[in-house]
C-alpha cells in the first residue's frame, strides 16, 4: 500500500488552516483542475467527524465519485477521512496540522490500496502514485495561498 505524504509550511494560523482544509467550499477552489465538487452528504461548510462526502471530479479524463467518511476530528491538529465507496480499493487521508514559528506546517498522509490486485499494483509504479502525489501537493499549494491571503487581509483590517 503506497503512502504518500507531504508537508507545506502556511504562513497562518493553525486554526486558519485547520478550518480551511476541512472546508467544502475550500476544498472545491484547491481542485479546480479535476473539477471536484460535493454532490451529496455534506455539500457546503467544515466537515465534521462523523460526516459524509461524495466528490464528482474527473480524473484520467473519466467522470468518478468518491464517498469518504471523517472518522476522526482533533481540533485544531487532525482529522482524518476514509474512503467508503469509490475507485480505490481503500484509502485513509490523515490530515496533520502542527503549529510552527508564525505558522502552520501541514501534513498530508495518504495510504492507498488500488484496486484490480496485480494490475492495480502495476498502475501505481507506472502513474497512479506519482498522479497522486501532485494531487496533493497541488492542493496543499492552493490552501496555502488562500491561508495565507486570508491571513494579511484580516491583519489589514485590523
Amino acid at each position: 500500500m503506497p503512502l504518500i505524504e507531504h508537508q507545506q509550511y502556511i504562513n497562518a494560523p493553525v486554526e486558519v488552516c485547520f478550518d480551511l482544509a476541512r472546508n467544502v467550499e475550500i476544498h472545491t477552489r484547491t481542485t479546480i483542475k479535476t473539477k471536484e465538487r460535493a454532490v451529496a452528504g455534506v455539500t457546503e461548510g467544515l466537515l465534521e467527524k462523523g460526516d459524509f462526502v461524495t466528490w464528482e471530479a474527473i480524473h484520467f479524463g473519466i467522470k468518478q465519485r468518491l464517498t469518504a467518511e471523517v472518522t476522526i476530528m482533533e481540533k485544531p491538529f487532525k482529522f482524518v477521512d476514509v474512503m467508503v465507496k469509490g475507485a480505490f480499493h481503500s484509502f485513509t487521508h490523515t490530515h496533520l496540522f502542527k503549529e510552527h514559528s508564525a505558522g502552520t506546517v501541514m501534513i498530508d498522509l495518504f495510504r492507498y490500496k488500488s484496486p484490480l490486485g496485480i494490475v492495480g499494483v502495476l498502475a501505481d509504479k507506472m502513474f497512479l502514485e506519482k498522479y497522486m502525489r501532485e494531487f496533493i501537493t497541488t492542493r496543499a499549494k492552493e490552501l496555502r495561498k488562500i491561508a495565507e491571503n486570508e491571513t494579511k487581509l484580516n491583519l489589514n483590517n485590523k
